[in-house]
């Protein structure tokens, strides 16, 4: 049967629809990605504004499990100013288990433990500072039970902290070195009360002097150790060297560089060093710089009430070690670290400058004598050959 054109043709277009029905119907029910074909595009994460929305609203509030209230509120403007923002960290790569609103459940006893729970987001992006601190006395401490030892977000609060050190150096920037003290001071408020009133800490809270040792001078930053133990003890001269050795910055207030040498050469220092070098662990009797100047506390040494300069206070500080000595004159035997000069200790000065003659005078001359008589002798030898 020959079927007529113009059936022909609607019968086409009826097959053609049908196929394009058939098409969508697949395109509806096959996944995107199936057999590797191109995916969905992923869904952006939640901007930082898009969060800021409702956390930058006061008053929020999660109550914890032992009644402890935890605020949910971000100050908008501290963390614009902040280094995550400047680049251009987002909340959700902190708060990775965050992907839209509402948020999963987050149960937590008390707001200690949720930040010993989230702190450790930040070796994420701070790895080598994060393995530093692992070798510290704040981290040994809470690996023994001292919940309340300092960790990161303890000292930079993650939604405020600025910028520490500078872009292209990496020096510590000038605010950062000022703020150090009252970071420690969170937890170390007693040490930061006799800090801030000695020579070192009234320079830097009250003048602003950057050259004075601030904490982490003395203890390190992350990996801060033990300053309890005997190392430490032993390597304090060393430790007060980096700054009293250096030339330029004790040239600003007239203080001798020969600190570290005077106090080395003396039976004290030689016996310290001699442990520093060899039995670094092993403690020692004999007083390092801490022992006579202080810890926290050092003062200027012409202080009438503390300074050991002041013979009475002196005398006070070698009674410590030395509990029979009653008389002033015994601390004359000490040179207050000055090197021997007709102005310091001219006494001593002239006896060395008489042996630094006297003994290359003797052992020259008798060199001389010697050598003369060697040649004579070698002389009169060869005479009696030759006769």
């Amino acid at each position: 049967m020959t079927i007529p054109k113009a059936m022909r043709s609607r019968m086409g277009l009826l097959a053609l629809c049908a196929g394009l029905v058939v098409l969508v119907a697949i395109a509806i029910t096959v996944p995107a990605d199936a057999a590797g074909r191109a995916t969905a595009p992923a869904q952006d994460k939640p901007s930082n504004d898009y969060c800021l929305g409702c956390h930058s609203q006061q008053g929020m509030t999660k109550t914890l499990g032992n009644g402890d209230l935890l605020s949910l509120t971000i100050d908008q403007e501290a963390f614009k100013h902040s280094v995550h923002n400047e680049e251009t960290i987002l909340c959700v790569d902190c708060h990775a288990e965050i992907t839209a609103f509402p948020h999963p459940a987050f149960q937590a006893e008390s707001r200690r433990s949720v930040t010993l729970r989230l702190y450790t987001t930040c070796k994420n992006c701070h790895d080598q500072q994060y393995s530093l601190v692992l070798d510290s006395v704040h981290q040994q401490a809470l690996a023994a039970g001292d919940f309340n030892a300092a960790v990161c977000t303890d000292c930079h609060n993650p939604h405020q902290q600025q910028r520490l050190t500078d872009e292209k150096s990496g020096a510590l920037l000038p605010d950062a070195r000022l703020n150090i003290p009252a970071t420690c001071a969170r937890c170390h408020s007693s040490i930061y009360d006799v800090y801030k009133t000695s020579v070192h800490g009234a320079a830097l809270t009250n003048a602003g002097n950057l050259d004075v040792p601030t904490c982490i001078d003395c203890h390190g930053v992350h990996n801060i150790q033990n300053p309890t133990t005997a190392r430490f003890r032993n390597d304090v001269p060393s430790l007060c060297a980096k700054c009293h050795t250096d030339p330029k910055r004790m040239a600003r207030y007239g203080i001798s560089t020969a600190v570290l040498n005077t106090y080395v050469a003396d039976f004290h220092g030689t016996t310290v060093t001699l442990f520093e070098k060899v039995s670094p662990d092993t403690p020692t009797n004999k007083p390092v710089c801490t022992d006579c100047h202080g810890v926290h506390d050092i003062s200027m040494v012409d202080n009438p009430a503390t300074g050991i300069a002041i013979k009475q206070n002196l005398l006070a500080k070698c009674q410590r070690c030395h509990p029979g000595v009653t008389t002033a004159n015994f601390t004359d035997a000490w040179m207050s670290h000055y090197v021997a000069s007709p102005q310091h200790f001219p006494l001593v000065y002239y006896v060395s400058l008489f042996y630094k003659i006297f003994v290359p005078g003797v052992i020259g001359g008798m060199l001389i004598f010697v050598v003369s008589d060697f040649v004579r002798r070698r002389l009169d030898s060869r005479k009696g050959v030759l006769r």
